[in-house]
């Protein structure tokens, strides 16, 4: 991996979900609450939520975020044995103000400080991310949030990503993408963004066609990889 493999990159755009805000942590503020099955319910939801959007996007049948959300949980907590419409209303409430990574604002305050455009790019409804942002005090640091409520499909359509080029105003290959999702990665890959994978969870590399320009286990770790400021 080259050290500068980014330098080249004018803008650095973000996945939400699992790479600035830790979407366990809905869940997690209500552990007790839930009781044993908090780890399975967390899990189940998050994976019912990005199958959702991708059957969707498939179906041509798209709702937003927030709908897709609802519906994940309401699928975890029917698997979980859980019939509890406080609790339910509680945590679609807490996905409002998702904690945030601990790495994250020193990151971006830093990105921001060398000159670089600044956004994220994400399946999350606006009021969603723009409720996320404020919650956990970036929203400054941030030229743009980005969603596809107005197109009406979910990434990795290569449309989802043209969103962020069209939005800067700056070719593929000077944004640099970051998720710790590695399908999202092959997709932004695909498109043509420079990519670093947040592997925060030490998952194997996705069997697909594009594999990320550098794969880090923190956000942090990115900032070695831009070179000099702008």
């Amino acid at each position: 991996m080259s050290e500068n493999v980014f330098s080249s990159c004018r803008a650095f755009v973000f996945d939400a979900y699992g790479t600035l805000f830790d979407v366990g942590s809905a869940v997690a503020h209500h552990r007790s609450r839930i009781g044993n099955e908090a780890d399975r319910l967390s899990t189940l939801w998050r994976q019912k939520q990005l199958e959702y959007t991708w059957l969707r996007s498939l179906m041509g049948d798209f709702v937003d975020f927030w709908s897709v959300t609802g519906d994940s949980l309401d699928y975890a907590m029917a698997a979980t044995g859980r019939t509890d419409p406080a609790l339910r209303a509680k945590l679609m409430e807490t996905y409002l103000s998702l904690d945030i990574f601990p790495d994250v604002t020193a990151t971006l305050t830093s990105l921001k400080e060398r000159g670089h455009k600044i956004a994220i790019l994400s399946n999350g409804a606006r009021h969603m991310l723009i409720s996320a942002a404020k919650a956990s005090g970036i929203l400054p640091l941030l030229d743009a949030i980005l969603c596809v409520d107005d197109i009406k499909t979910y990434k990795p359509h290569p449309t989802v990503y043209k969103l962020a080029s069209d939005a800067l105003e700056l070719d593929p290959g000077e944004i640099a993408f970051q998720s710790s999702n590695g399908w999202d990665i092959a997709g932004a890959g695909h498109y043509g963004f420079k990519t670093a994978w947040i592997n925060r969870a030490q998952q194997p590399v996705e069997m697909l066609s594009y594999q990320a320009d550098a794969t880090l286990s923190q956000l942090d770790e990115l900032l070695p990889l831009i070179g000099q400021s702008s």
